[in-house]
């Protein structure tokens, strides 16, 4: 079985752009999410990434992604819940705590706690649709003339954390079939095969690297892996992305406060720009006619 986060063609818009669209893509929304505080602003952002991730057909990631973070989101409200004392608005009374004092949880305490955990969610789902549905490879060739070592290693990375919880998944399947008699697998002996597995395909990885001759150095000519055309729309997007959330923060559309008491900005500007970020990002996955289609178009209108 394919891991979540393991990258694989799905023939959407994503597999034919350049990995710097895409990086810039992606990094726009994670951007947009921590750039804002208006709950209605970041619920356009995670519709868009949302979308995004439907639309790269990535749902699978999708889905580890928001379980992993809405248990991150709930414990940020829980924890600023209980150490955040400012707000007006008391909904529960705690009690004495040695050293601490009286703990008190806060309308505004649970709102910001919210706004924080929904802005951690959104980008390990913007991440791990970044994970599925960019190709690793391109990103490889992208960051090695400036850091080879590193970018290798950064790539190696995300090609086998998605192969390790394969193996993860595996392992617990097979020690699930080995019938009731059998004697529960712990958590230790996991850890062990995990490990060793690990360790092994580290050698064979290794090896293969210096067989491939990543120890000669980078290639004098590098082969392009896109058309620039097939990278504009992203570049464009996010472009498009950045300065709608520009323009929100500057003209006070996604204005937001927590505390004293929680204030945000509801008018049809917030809603419009709100609305646009998820319809920005789409965008690039619109079908366009290719340039062999509107060959013959050309000629027809040159002989007329």
């Amino acid at each position: 079985m394919i891991a979540a986060l393991a990258y694989v063609p799905r023939g959407s818009a994503l597999d034919r752009c350049g990995a710097l669209a895409a990086s810039a893509y992606f990094l726009a929304l994670a951007a947009a999410a921590f750039a804002v505080s208006n709950p209605i602003a970041l619920a356009g952002v995670a519709v868009a990434v949302a979308l995004v991730g439907v639309l790269a057909g990535a749902r699978r990631a999708l889905g580890l992604a928001a379980r992993w973070g809405g248990v991150l989101a709930l414990l940020m409200v829980a924890t600023n819940a209980v150490a955040s004392q400012r707000g007006d608005t008391i909904v529960f009374r705690g009690g004495e705590l040695p050293g601490v004092g009286r703990i008190d949880v806060t309308a505004e305490a649970l709102c910001e706690g919210a706004i924080l955990g929904a802005r951690v969610a959104i980008v390990i789902a913007a991440f791990a649709v970044y994970t599925a549905a960019v190709d690793p490879d391109r990103v490889l060739r992208l960051f090695r003339p400036l850091a080879r070592r590193s970018a290798l290693t950064a790539t190696l990375i995300m090609r086998l954390v998605p192969l390790a919880a394969a193996d993860h998944a595996a392992v617990r399947e097979a020690a699930s079939l080995r019938g009731p008699a059998a004697a529960p697998v712990g958590r230790g002996a996991l850890a062990r095969r995990l490990v060793a597995g690990s360790l092994e395909r580290a050698v064979d990885v290794a090896a293969t690297l210096e067989l491939r001759g990543y120890s000669r150095g980078a290639p004098r000519r590098a082969r392009r892996t896109a058309p620039l055309r097939e990278g504009a729309p992203f570049g464009l997007a996010a472009a498009a992305i950045a300065a709608v959330v520009f323009a929100g923060r500057v003209g006070g559309a996604f204005a937001y406060e927590s505390y004293p008491l929680v204030s945000l900005a509801a008018g049809p500007d917030t809603l419009a720009l709100a609305a646009a970020l998820p319809v920005l990002a789409a965008a690039p996955f619109a079908p366009r006619p290719s340039l062999a289609a509107r060959r013959p178009i050309a000629r027809r209108a040159s002989h007329a």
